[in-house]
């Protein structure tokens, strides 16, 4: 997989793909991260990535030119099944979304700043707007990181023990339920006999109760109620 980074400040990226699981996929050469700082296909002397919008307003606005000029030069190395724009309009981004994106191929994220990019961008250059919540933030570099986070850990590979993320939270419309380790009891707290039994299918079946118990306690709006309540007495 290849992902193509478009930000105006290419050094918030230096961290987050460095360590951890995306190092390990970087190193293992399943993912190939491009950071490409918009400055360097500015045609102004200064390098400028933004300008004042037409009407008048606070803020500045992220220009369509080298924005354009950097996608132009990249789809003309080779195609892209996405060019994600991160904005806080864009659709919410899910674990269903990451595992799309896990399936392909090549895609470009265009990191959103300011007051966003020339509306002209949105309308003809970027094929899908991802908002990671309903919040702004300074710029979409971290939503990039995120994005770019929770798709490299679904590539086959990346994770040692791959059945671990098709059990995480959200793979099947609910929430995680809950684990522990060693020690059995501590300070008089213990962990449900169920997990100590070697029963696997009574095991199995605790899980997915505490799941949907979870997800109905937490995150509600996740759980179709009829749907939950057969899972639950099944």
């Amino acid at each position: 997989m290849r992902i193509d980074i478009l930000t105006g400040l290419p050094e918030l990226f230096k961290g987050p793909l460095d360590q951890s699981i995306i190092q390990r996929a970087r190193e293992r050469e399943l993912v190939d991260i491009h950071i490409h700082n918009l400055r360097d296909y500015s045609t102004d002397k200064h390098r400028s990535i933004d300008e004042y919008a037409f009407g008048g307003g606070a803020g500045m606005v992220m220009s369509i030119e080298p924005i354009d000029r950097a996608i132009e030069w990249l789809t003309s190395q080779r195609s892209y099944d996405e060019i994600i724009y991160t904005a806080p309009e864009g659709e919410h981004y899910t674990q269903k979304t990451a595992n799309k994106f896990s399936t392909l191929q090549n895609i470009i994220i265009l990191c959103g700043h300011y007051k966003g990019v020339d509306q002209r961008v949105r309308d003809h250059l970027v094929t899908r707007e991802i908002s990671i919540g309903d919040y702004v933030m300074t710029g979409g570099e971290l939503a990039a990181a995120v994005i770019i986070d929770t798709t490299v850990r679904l590539l086959p590979g990346v994770i040692n023990d791959e059945t671990s993320a098709l059990t995480d939270s959200f793979q099947d419309d609910l929430l995680a339920p809950p684990v522990y380790t060693r020690p059995s009891n501590y300070k008089g707290w213990k962990v449900p006999d169920v997990l100590l039994s070697g029963n696997f299918p009574e095991i199995e079946r605790w899980r997915e109760e505490q799941s949907i118990r979870r997800t109905r306690k937490y995150r509600p709006d996740l759980l179709d109620e009829d749907d939950g309540e057969r899972r639950e007495g099944s």
